[in-house]
């Protein structure tokens, strides 16, 4: 997740989301890492379009990046975008039909 400081749907995403995807099996699919915009700190970061908008999510498979949502629209369609573009990675998931 990209994120900057002042970013009212970040701040909804935290609320809503932030603790409970860790206990998912979406987030013990994917490692979740979180960014600020204006402090890049990963090479990894050098290697994918650039961030312009907060929140953004990016999905990386071997170092690429394979998806990307930009904002932030509520629980259920982060829930089902999350785990439909998961499901699409050549690694297998453990995650529900």
């Amino acid at each position: 997740m990209f994120e900057q400081q002042g970013c009212e749907w970040c701040e909804v995403w935290n609320e809503e989301i932030a603790s409970v995807l860790p206990k998912t099996p979406e987030g013990k699919c994917a490692r979740f890492s979180r960014f600020d915009i204006h402090n890049p700190s990963s090479d990894l970061l050098k290697k994918i379009k650039p961030i312009i908008y907060t929140p953004t999510f990016v999905v990386l498979e071997d170092g690429k990046e394979v998806w990307r949502v930009l904002g932030y629209a509520g629980e259920d369609f982060f829930w089902f975008q999350l785990a439909s573009q998961l499901k699409k990675l050549h690694r297998k998931c453990d995650l529900p039909d």
